[in-house]
């Protein structure tokens, strides 16, 4: 069942559709599942089908578009340890509450952040970007290592140290590509710049935080207000 809206939402027919109404949400949990709080998922039409790998019309392809084809949303694991949607405006806001000025440094040495999620940081930071089977190459991780890597994955993009940014195939030695896509990271001060982040910085967590609950709360009025602190809280 969709969650009650507050919101009057559009029906959704075709990608352009949905990023015009993200635009005017600011934020959406990326699956069918609003997880008490919101998805744009509620209001596709009839036209819209999962996985057909129909561009325009299977939100499962709209996560990358997203990323190659605009500059000004994100997509990853932002809520509930699932995927969603932030745009530019709100991005700063989500920042603010999840992490502000703290630095991973500060967060590993304070046993907030894993071992395995540090090291992921670091390749990244001196990489600059990555797709994934490159990471766990360069990480020397392997199949027993996946439980704790996958958990450093969503560990470093709930808290917005690193955010996906696209994909790519694998590359043979004669620089040919091969096998299926993998997804692309980075951190999120090379996804989005400093402008992004240093609004983000100096907001203040309470209000940014209220704002936040406030958007919400206009679209879904009869939220619960503990699965709404955990959506905004990461």
């Amino acid at each position: 069942m969709g969650e009650e809206r507050g919101r009057n939402m559009e029906t959704i027919h075709n990608y352009q559709d949905f990023v015009q109404e993200l635009y005017q949400v600011g934020f959406s949990v990326g699956g069918e599942n609003g997880e008490g709080i919101f998805t744009l998922c509620d209001s596709f039409g009839e036209e819209i089908c999962w996985h057909t790998e129909q561009p325009d019309t299977d939100p499962w392809e709209w996560r990358m578009r997203v990323l190659n084809e605009t500059n000004d949303i994100a997509y990853g694991k932002y809520f509930f340890k699932k995927s969603g949607y932030i745009t530019k405006e709100w991005f700063p806001y989500f920042y603010a509450v999840r992490r502000g000025r703290v630095t991973l440094e500060e967060e590993y040495d304070a046993g907030i952040i894993s071992q395995c999620a540090k090291e992921i940081y670091d390749l990244l930071e001196e990489h600059k970007e990555l797709p994934l089977h490159l990471i766990k190459q360069y990480g020397g991780y392997t199949k027993e290592d996946k439980s704790r890597f996958d958990r450093a994955l969503t560990e470093l993009q709930t808290r917005f140290f690193i955010t996906m940014s696209g994909r790519a195939r694998k590359q043979s030695k004669k620089g040919e590509e091969y096998g299926w896509s993998s997804t692309v990271f980075c951190l999120v001060e090379d996804f989005w710049g400093e402008e992004v982040i240093a609004q983000g910085e100096h907001m203040e967590k309470t209000e940014a935080y209220e704002k936040i609950r406030q958007q919400i709360l206009r679209l879904n009025p009869n939220v619960d207000s503990k699965k709404c602190k955990r959506f905004i809280e990461g």
